[in-house]
């Protein structure tokens, strides 16, 4: 029988829809602004997709939320490794429970959580284990992750069942939290991790900006300030795409955080998901996004605090997209895509939506399924 181990840092993504662009640190203040756990149900929406193999695996999980409580919600009946502990889990602990998986010789790693949650294995494994991430963070650059959590699972299905055996060496990336706070991005490349490797399933890496697209990203800004309506919110998500609609008007803007505008005015920086649910009930609202570099996601990826509550609020057609034309050549023809944690309105947001490439210039492009 095949061995499984499923790690969950139960943790992972609670700072993103408080707008505090990550958790490591900041989990006191994070549950204090009404923060709640996002990665067991990712978990759990992965590790479903191998229900049809709950005989035919063994599955290698630890006490609680650390993956016990997912794999018995689904009928899952695993070994539970490690020690029981009434408090917060820790890097230290994911890094102990990976080692804990290595010594079972298990087949494949199933783990669930951010840039951090991917260092920590990578700590803990270097390259001797073929694992796949659920992405459940705030931030996820690294190569790791699976496009969503269902994709997480049907990869692992997949490579379980020999039907995808190509392993590939993949980048760790994370970046300093307390940096990207202050909306300054710095990244480093800690090692890498072997995964089963189907650009079906699993998203690329992030990628940065080029310096020479910044005219093309202020022609862009003031587009969507062109076509601004009257008396209606503008949402303006997080990136240095969205940034010059800011700039445009005169203020400085959150580049990693979200801010609000109504009549071109700013009405507040740097927004929490209730916070920004609070202003547009019941009035008209539109959100501007803009697509990561390399991996083209447009909700999911550092801008949780759009939440579905917020996306279903200003509805599917209020939604605008803008990116330079790179950055769409980059995806090599592959989908924008979504990961909002409801599975239901990622189907609904996709399919082709515009995206404005430059002062009253537009494409149509497809958001995947």
């Amino acid at each position: 029988m095949k061995k499984v181990g499923f790690l969950v840092n139960p943790i992972a993504g609670m700072g993103g829809r408080v707008g505090l662009k990550g958790t490591d640190g900041v989990y006191e203040k994070a549950l204090e602004l009404g923060a709640k756990p996002e990665a067991p149900n990712r978990a759990k929406i992965a590790l479903s997709q191998l229900s049809e193999l709950k005989n035919d695996i063994e599955i290698y999980t630890f006490f609680g939320d650390m993956g016990e409580v997912e794999c018995r919600e689904l009928g899952f009946n695993p070994y539970v490794l490690g020690e029981k502990k009434d408090v917060l889990t820790t890097s230290e602990d994911t890094i102990n429970a990976a080692k804990l998986l290595k010594e079972k010789n298990v087949d494949l790693i199933l783990f669930a959580g951010g840039d951090g949650t991917a260092r920590d294995i990578y700590t803990a494994l270097g390259e001797d284990a073929v694992v796949i991430g659920i992405p459940s963070g705030v931030k996820i650059h690294s190569a790791v992750y699976a496009t969503t959590p269902k994709k997480a699972g049907e990869m692992a299905l997949a490579y379980i069942k020999n039907e995808k055996g190509k392993i590939k060496e993949v980048e760790v990336i994370d970046i300093d939290e307390e940096s990207f706070r202050s909306d300054i991005v710095k990244t480093r490349l800690y090692g890498y991790l072997k995964i089963p490797h189907d650009k079906k399933y699993m998203q690329n890496r992030k990628a940065g900006s080029v310096l020479n697209e910044e005219s093309t990203k202020r022609a862009i800004g003031r587009s969507v300030i062109d076509s601004m309506e009257a008396d209606c919110y503008y949402i303006i998500g997080s990136g240095s795409t969205t940034r010059p609609i800011m700039r445009e008007l005169g203020y400085n803007g959150t580049l990693l955080g979200i801010d609000l505008l109504y009549n071109k005015k700013l009405v507040k920086e740097d927004l929490r998901e209730e916070e920004i649910l609070d202003y547009i009930r019941g009035s008209k609202a539109k959100v501007v996004v803009t697509p990561t570099g390399g991996q083209g996601y447009i909700f999911g990826r550092g801008n949780q605090q759009l939440s579905p509550k917020v996306i279903k609020t200003v509805g599917k057609e209020n939604i605008i997209v803008i990116s330079a034309l790179s950055k769409i050549i980059s995806l090599n023809g592959e989908s924008l895509l979504v990961d909002t944690g409801d599975l239901e309105l990622d189907k609904e947001l996709s399919g082709y939506v515009k995206v404005i490439i430059g002062y009253s210039e537009r494409i149509m492009y497809k958001i995947g399924d």
